[in-house]
């Protein structure tokens, strides 16, 4: 949500397509996501730059191996830093910049096949909640959008939105959000 409010842009083009899809101010189903590809678009694009878990869980090297030109000895511990993976200019163009529209030609998916793109980790320890997050974050993202218009608490514009960021265990906002909800004219 942060982001959508941060970008303007990318507000509009997804309350455009929701009033398209399903009408402004109707209620989304789960049923509806199918046929949103911008929503879900700005949901990827989100989880490629804010993943929910900066290092992925701990894997354990059962051989000895060599990776670009490291050698990485049996036993050791490796962790997956899937945050600089989507920030990375050598794998994303303009990577540090929000454009959902990256993803509308593109087949890559977060469920863990596409090692640029793995906010919920890949193989048998991949998170358990990514089916539940992949059908609930676009409903609760799109229900926001399209039964809402929305303005930052304080009158700050967009641009001055903080996005800073904290590490933890988890990824959260610096500083939380902070929008407020305005009646649609419908």
């Amino acid at each position: 949500m942060a982001e959508v409010l941060r970008n303007p842009g990318t507000m509009a083009k997804a309350k455009e397509e929701l009033e398209q899809v399903i009408g402004k101010g109707k209620i989304l189903e789960e049923s509806d996501v199918s046929r949103l590809p911008y929503l879900r678009c700005v949901v990827k694009e989100t989880l490629r730059i804010h993943p929910p878990v900066p290092f992925l869980i701990p894997r354990k090297v059962d051989a000895d191996v060599e990776a670009c030109g490291y050698k990485v000895p049996k036993g050791a511990q490796v962790l997956v830093n899937c945050w600089a993976i989507g920030r990375d200019p050598t794998l994303w163009e303009d990577s540090l910049s929000f454009k959902p529209e990256r993803f509308l030609a593109s087949e890559l998916d977060v469920r863990g096949r596409d090692f640029e793109l793995i906010p919920f980790g890949a193989g048998r320890r991949i998170c358990p909640g990514l089916p539940l997050a992949i059908r609930m974050v676009p409903v609760m993202l799109g229900s926001l959008i399209n039964s809402f218009n929305w303005k930052l608490d304080g009158g700050i514009s967009p641009k001055e939105l903080g996005m800073e960021e904290k590490f933890g265990i988890t990824l959260q906002k610096a500083q939380p959000l902070r929008a407020i909800p305005l009646p649609l004219v419908v």
